[in-house]
């Protein structure tokens, strides 16, 4: 029986076009959070179970990470997310380390799940963290980061909004208008978490089962508010909810505009204590969550050190060339070739010189010395996807006059060796 050529289910093989493409999200990606003055760091794929069991959400670790026993006996898993490594990596160095810390990383991460557009098994995943600022320029950066990521891809604001929220609120609802326990009220934010996932009637239910029916409607009603002057008016007066309209006037300052109060956003995680956001692709084949963050202050702490004031959120690669593609925000992205050289005649050796002249020149050149007729290498050349194929042979190594040939336009000139160079760097 013949082995299958398809990758794992939920994975994907990155060809040179699909990595070229990943290259240049990430590109921007680096190049925007590094403007904001945020460093790289990187860590092990593979992390001790209990990293995750106390604070991740149950549903990822009891279901969709990949665990096992290592043969030390060790219970790991394949890192579903990078916010419990990054805690634990500033942990390790609390003191050494210089503060406010900016960091980011991208890295690939798993996660057990039915995969389904926007969601697969395996994706890489934009991280950036803000470590010791406990006041509201904190949320007021990491959002402007995230803003100015999609603008830096040419987005507008009217293709995505911001939708904030605050788990401290939530909890004083909870808590205090419906009565709710530790437990309970972890259960509720889970399953309102899901609220997008099934309909009214399924949601309304359930609820019910986790408290009475009679809370389940006036929770209902709240989760409904369309912005936070619908709720109560002792919650519009708690300080979570003026933080947070504190902090819509900060971003409208610095030109966001596409805010929305979401008092129903949760984010599943049960190490958010604070501000949640989560950014949503407004085109209508796509409406749905694209990535999110918030404020999760204790995580560090767990590790056993005093605790640092931290917000971050985390970006998918697949959700956002999503994004991408259904507003037409994707460059034509050239191969890294400049050239294909073609040898015509046994002059492999001979021309090395003058290949590695152009190299150290800068040139991205690949030497086709097959030996096949210039047909064929041509052919190959436009289907790999580069604009121009270089000849060398006997007598152009003789002369130091090479021809280019422009595979678009069939134009084909006679050039020098610098004018190869700089014909090749400008086209």
């Amino acid at each position: 029986m013949s082995l299958s050529t398809q990758p794992y289910k939920g994975a994907r093989d990155f060809y040179p076009d699909d990595k070229r493409l990943q290259k240049y999200m990430f590109g921007v990606m680096r190049r925007v959070v590094e403007s904001f003055g945020y460093q790289e760091y990187d860590a092990p794929i593979i992390e001790p179970l209990e990293l995750y069991l106390s604070k991740s959400s149950e549903e990822i670790v009891a279901e969709q990470t990949y665990s096992f026993m290592d043969r030390g006996g060790r219970q790991v898993t394949i890192r579903p997310e990078m916010t419990p490594t990054v805690s634990r990596m500033v942990a390790a160095r609390r003191q050494e380390l210089s503060y406010p810390l900016r960091l980011y990383s991208i890295p690939n991460v798993w996660r057990y799940e039915r995969p389904q557009k926007g969601r697969l098994r395996e994706h890489w995943q934009l991280n950036v963290d803000l470590f010791g600022v406990a006041d509201l320029l904190a949320e007021h950066e990491e959002i402007l980061v995230a803003d100015s990521i999609l603008k830096a891809f040419g987005a507008k604001h009217d293709d995505y909004s911001i939708r904030i929220n605050s788990r401290k609120l939530v909890d004083a609802i909870l808590r205090d208008h419906a009565g709710m326990d530790d437990e309970r009220l972890q259960k509720i934010v889970r399953f309102v978490d899901h609220r997008s996932k099934m309909p009214h009637d399924e949601f309304r239910e359930g609820l019910a089962q986790i408290v009475s029916e009679a809370k389940a409607r006036e929770l209902i009603k709240i989760f409904s508010a369309k912005s936070f002057d619908q709720l109560p008016e002792k919650y519009q007066k708690h300080p979570s909810a003026q933080n947070l309209l504190a902090l819509q006037k900060l971003l409208a300052a610095s030109g966001i505009s596409n805010t929305l109060e979401d008092i129903s956003l949760m984010r599943g995680f049960d190490y958010y204590t604070d501000i949640i956001f989560e950014v949503f692709d407004e085109h209508p084949d796509n409406n749905r969550s694209m990535f999110g963050g918030g404020r999760y202050d204790g995580l560090v702490a767990a590790f056993g050190v005093e605790s640092v004031p931290t917000i971050g959120f985390a970006m998918g690669d697949v959700t956002l060339q999503n994004f991408l593609e259904g507003h037409d925000l994707l460059p034509k992205l050239p191969t890294e070739i400049d050239a294909v050289v073609v040898m015509v005649g046994d002059v492999y050796g001979a021309a090395q010189k003058v290949l590695a002249a152009w190299r150290t020149n800068g040139l991205n050149l690949a030497v086709d010395n097959s030996g096949r007729k210039l047909d064929a290498c041509i052919k190959s050349a436009v289907k790999s996807g580069v604009l121009h194929v270089l000849f060398i042979g006997e007598q152009e190594l003789a002369s130091g006059k090479y021809k280019l040939k422009n595979l678009e336009s069939a134009k084909e000139l006679e050039l020098d060796q610098e004018e190869v160079v700089k014909i090749l760097k400008t086209e």
